[in-house]
């Protein structure tokens, strides 16, 4: 592809160079260069690529495009094209690379704290019953129809993204369903795609290691809806304060849900077990296998996105009728011991208190809460004594335990914990560093009716440890411990 065709949409400052260059690929890891390749230089969090700008060219890279004019030497066989913006760029050159993938399809970006990854994989999978053509962006996998590929971030760099939109394309997909966390649009790395519509889940602390304040992270998660088309829609949850926040300057035709007042996606909590909940949406009642208020706000954004897509209502709720948790979203196991395990991704301060507010709706006084938690290393530190209040406040027990410690020592991150707590809160606590001994203590306490909840990892089938990923997966391991009281 020739270089002018790929940076005609770019706001380019300069160019020195041939502009009718052939690119044969394009990167912005120069670990990747090859002959002929596009270098796009892009200052990131740990690094800056226009320190690789050298290694690139050493590689054979054909173009080099960069913001920063720090270029001190020209080679007459690259050429380069300075930019305005780099991380602008490099989303506008994946797009257009791959054919502007994204023009081509029904795009549905879901962004918020908690609840992104259940929408968006709820919404593909009724779509894919539906006998659509569909793909998922998600925290948890990518799929083009039914093909699964791993996935590694919530919102992925912008050339694999865009990759990724293309495969759907090739592959006949109407319709794809994406993630959208506030460091991608922050970056850029959904930056000049089209959406045909845009969720808004709920805006709690979160990610306060990489944004300044909850104001910054709140206007991130609003420009999303800033940017949307007046053909696409946006659908908030009004019971949360900022759902009108987000709509305050979106041209997208405007809708709302909520479990508390008047919307245009309305519902009403009827009974609720840990098996499912009976509600009603916009009238219609109908039984669902999710448990929780909030799994009810995350039906209700399924079911608005579903109709403002042109499906068929009914048929949207009898499928919500059918539908089961998301991997590692409120997963229930049944001990043979008579008393119940719950895996949740729960890794929030709100997350953890909507999780143990929903047991508590179920249990109506009739059993015991223990709750093993950790926090995560190399992230938010103001939120871990916030999670130990949390969990203390509303469990009878709890075990603190490890997370993913990553580069921090795990000690220091329960610390970090226990240093939330009352004197008599952390007397009343027990503390194991190893997770596999945290969930086999909190399963010996239990007794007949009690709930065990194991917060934090979900889907995770890792624990990131210096840099290493060793395999623990925390339902695993409560059917290991599930298996031995069959065999007892």
């Amino acid at each position: 592809m020739k270089l002018r065709d790929i940076i005609r949409k770019c706001r380019v400052v300069a160019i020195c160079g041939n502009e009718e260059a052939e690119v044969t690929a394009i990167t912005s890891d120069s670990r990747t260069v090859t002959q002929g390749s596009l270098f796009v230089a892009v200052e990131g969090i740990f690094t800056d690529g226009h320190a690789y700008i050298g290694k690139a060219i050493e590689q054979e890279a054909a173009v080099v495009v960069y913001d920063k004019p720090m270029i001190e030497e020209y080679f007459s066989r690259v050429t380069y094209v300075q930019v305005e913006d780099s991380a602008e760029a490099l989303a506008i050159i994946a797009s257009t690379w791959y054919g502007d993938p994204s023009q081509q399809l029904k795009l549905v970006g879901v962004t918020g704290t908690n609840g992104k990854t259940t929408v968006a994989s709820l919404l593909y999978k009724m779509f894919r019953q539906l006998e659509y053509s569909a793909g998922l962006l998600s925290t948890v996998a990518n799929y083009v129809n039914d093909e699964r590929y791993a996935t590694t971030h919530t919102t992925l760099d912008p050339i694999t993204l865009n990759g990724y939109l293309r495969k759907m394309v090739d592959a006949g997909c109407s319709h794809a369903f994406m993630e959208v966390s506030s460091h991608a649009i922050h970056q850029k790395r959904i930056y000049g795609l089209r959406f045909a519509g845009g969720i808004f889940t709920n805006l709690t602390q979160d990610h306060l290691d990489y944004h300044k304040n909850m104001l910054e992270y709140r206007n991130v998660k609003k420009s999303f809806f800033d940017n949307l088309s007046k053909d696409a829609f946006a659908l908030t949850n009004a019971d949360d304060k900022n759902g009108g926040v987000m709509m305050q300057n979106s041209k997208a035709r405007k809708f709302t849900y909520s479990v508390k007042g008047m919307a245009d996606f309305k519902a009403r909590i009827f009974e609720k077990h840990f098996d499912g909940t009976d509600i009603e949406i916009n009238g219609k009642e109908l039984t669902v296998q999710f448990v929780g208020v909030f799994n009810v706000y995350n039906l209700l954004a399924v079911y608005g996105a579903g109709i403002l897509l042109g499906l068929d209502g009914e048929e949207v709720l009898r499928h919500l009728s059918l539908m089961t948790p998301v991997a590692g979203r409120f997963q229930t196991i049944r001990s043979p011991r008579s008393y119940t395990a719950i895996v949740d991704y729960a890794h929030t301060p709100d997350a953890l208190t909507n999780v143990l507010n929903a047991i508590h709706e179920v249990l109506n006084n009739k059993g015991h809460i223990i709750t093993v938690v950790g926090c995560g290393g190399n992230r938010d530190k103001t939120k871990r004594p916030l999670m130990a209040r949390e969990a203390v406040n509303l469990s009878d027990r709890v075990v603190l335990t490890s997370d993913n410690p990553r580069f921090e020592e795990p000690g220091d991150i329960l610390q970090d914990m226990i240093d939330g707590l009352t004197q008599e809160q952390r007397d009343a606590s027990l503390t194991i560093v190893d997770r596999r001994e945290a969930i086999k203590t909190a399963c010996a306490l239990a007794r007949p009716g009690d709930v065990v909840l194991i917060a934090g990892k979900g889907h995770e089938d890792y624990q990131e440890i210096k840099g290493v990923r060793h395999h623990f997966d925390d339902r695993e391991e409560v059917e290991k411990i599930f298996a031995t009281q069959h065999n007892a």
